[in-house]
């Protein structure tokens, strides 16, 4: 049976502080928000209960993380650890820059001077500060340490992952927003970002839990069409969001404004990182055809 065997040395290790440091910040950021009284306001909510999904979620993995590494049970756990790590520290990074971006702007009622909110949004800070230092510590072990998810492919993955995640608060208020007005667009869009985040997440399962020997097709050519789905729908995605942008006028609020200028950001940086997977996807398969 798996046993405590850390050293007094190992609890002044980077990656021991760090992950201690990702636990307190994101517990200190939901909690102090959780107490403050929130605005009614639609959309208001759905940023303030996107936030609290986040940091309650990465607080929870990360915590487990943390306590299967110093107890040594992670060998028992049938997932690749290196591969598990390196997606959380990466994802976890993006997430709670996102929310220390979105939480102020968002969020925070900028007409009451509430400590609490501050300090929330300072924690938040920290928390993508602690989550980029264990991405950095991971990167630089050894490189049999390091699994699929280190690379340049597996972070761009990660990416892909976090535009699906990032997309979903300000289509949900846009349908909210524009009502009737272009349900054909919203629809296209959903679609397309929806089928992109089922094969995220697939591609996530099958590094994560070791499948690829396991695929019907050659792992090479099951991620090569992922990533050329992913480019096809994000450029009709992103069309659509230009489209959108075009279609701005004065008699739409400043509140629209910024969810069709956020949808189409977060669109295109994940455009962005499909086309250059695709790429390295290719030349892999032309590399391993000359051999």
């Amino acid at each position: 049976m798996p046993v405590i065997v850390l050293e007094a040395r190992d609890f002044t290790s980077p990656l021991f502080l760090v992950r201690t440091l990702e636990v307190l910040t994101t517990c200190t950021a939901f909690s102090l928000v959780a107490s403050v009284e929130h605005s009614n306001t639609t959309w208001n909510r759905t940023f303030r209960i996107f936030c609290m999904f986040i940091w309650c979620f990465f607080f929870t993995i990360s915590l487990l993380i943390h306590i299967l590494s110093i107890i040594q049970f992670h060998s028992l756990i049938r997932v690749s650890w290196k591969n598990l790590t390196m997606t959380v520290a990466v994802l976890g990074a993006l997430m709670t820059f996102s929310t220390s971006v979105i939480f102020p702007w968002m969020v925070m009622d900028h007409e009451g001077e509430l400590p609490r909110p501050v300090a929330a949004a300072v924690a938040s800070g920290l928390t993508f500060l602690a989550y980029t230092s264990e991405s950095i510590v991971l990167r630089t072990q050894a490189h049999e340490q390091r699994g699929y998810m280190s690379t340049m492919p597996g972070l761009l993955k990660i990416i892909q992952l976090w535009g699906g995640c990032m997309i979903i608060p300000p289509v949900v208020e846009m349908v909210h927003e524009f009502r009737n007005g272009v349900a054909w667009q919203l629809s296209v869009s959903g679609v397309s970002y929806g089928v992109c985040i089922l094969m995220s997440l697939i591609t996530l399962v099958v590094i994560l839990g070791d499948f690829a020997g396991r695929c019907l097709l050659p792992f090479d050519r099951f991620l090569a069409g992922f990533s050329l789905i992913g480019v096809l729908l994000y450029m009709l995605a992103t069309v659509i969001c230009f489209t959108k942008i075009l279609q701005l006028n004065e008699n739409k609020n400043a509140i629209t404004q910024q969810l069709v200028i956020m949808e189409t950001v977060i669109s295109s940086i994940t455009l962005l990182a499909y086309t250059v997977d695709l790429a390295f996807s290719i030349k892999l398969l032309c590399d391993r055809g000359r051999m």
